[in-house]
């Protein structure tokens, strides 16, 4: 049976996106382990090695080690979870669920793949091959993770905190807390450690966009469905995004409908189309890149 009936239903039922999140569990579940297995690898047998800080709980472990000696997955492992405990005071069970397993399964993951010898892996002397196999491979796994609906647990959660509290854009602070991380990394390691850093977050930018079936960070979506308020309702409360109505007429029956047009970040189109889906089976819909957006409330 359809999620929503309208016969029945009037409103959005309130754990819709646990009902979206439930869906095809299992094999989402597989797509996250592997790509916390790629990235644990990558981790241990590429940025370990070659000192290189491009930002994240990651950046921060390679210099807690380098300083202290501190364990790598300790580290992460304690981050998140501090991570975590400020999620869900600030943003909620709901929004926090998709990091959990994150949380515990990717440090656990650095610790076992950090028995691995690493002398048949690394080349000391080729630090930009190495880079852009960093980006490529890291942001392959980073595109999986977030195509399945889960995320990392990493420093992405303050930047949300912050943008629910201070309307801080999550991209802005997501590059100055990373740009932090990459130039303390400079400090230690040296700044021409910074270069290759920035060579992986572009590189890694890049291949996360397009794994994730797109290649701008947005998405236009234009939705023709027989629920259209019902579809409206679910973007701008449960998604947090407006909506633009246009009354169009079909070129064949010459029937009035109702055209919704909304812009999500690419990163969110798996609400998008399981959540109009759940809503109306029969919805068409367009997706398309969104190249440039500006303005707008």
């Amino acid at each position: 049976m359809n999620l929503f009936d309208t016969e029945k239903v009037n409103e959005i039922p309130k754990d819709i996106i646990k009902t979206i999140q439930k869906n095809n569990l299992l094999k989402r579940y597989i797509m996250l382990f592997i790509s916390l297995l790629i990235g644990a690898l990558v981790f241990n047998l590429l940025i370990v090695p070659t000192n290189i800080v491009f930002g994240g709980l990651n950046g921060i472990s390679l210099i807690l080690k380098n300083l202290y000696n501190f364990s790598p997955s300790l580290v992460i492992f304690i981050s998140s979870l501090i991570l975590l405990i400020f999620s869900l005071m600030y943003l909620g069970i709901e929004r926090t669920s998709g990091s959990i397993v994150s949380a515990f399964l990717y440090p656990f993951l650095v610790e076992i793949t950090s028995k691995i010898p690493i002398s048949a892996f690394f080349v000391e002397n080729d630090l930009l091959v190495i880079s852009i196999f960093i980006g490529i491979i890291g942001g392959f796994a980073n595109g999986l993770m977030y195509k399945t609906g889960f995320s990392n647990c990493g420093l992405p959660i303050i930047s949300q905190i912050l943008y629910e509290k201070f309307r801080i854009p999550i991209s802005r602070s997501t590059l100055i807390m990373n740009s932090i991380v990459v130039l303390i990394g400079g400090i230690f390691f040296g700044f021409t450690m910074v270069l290759y850093a920035l060579i992986i977050l572009y590189i890694n930018s890049f291949i996360i966009d397009r794994v994730i079936l797109g290649v701008s960070r947005n998405k236009a979506f234009y939705i023709i469905t027989k629920e259209d308020e019902l579809v409206r309702k679910y973007i701008i409360e449960k998604l947090n995004h407006n909506v633009t109505i246009f009354n169009v007429k079909g070129g064949f029956l010459q029937r009035k409908k109702k055209v919704l047009l909304t812009v999500i970040p690419s990163r969110e189109y798996f609400l998008v189309t399981e959540g109009i889906k759940e809503i109306d089976k029969d919805v068409f819909f367009l997706a398309c890149d969104a190249y440039e957006v500006n303005g707008g409330k």
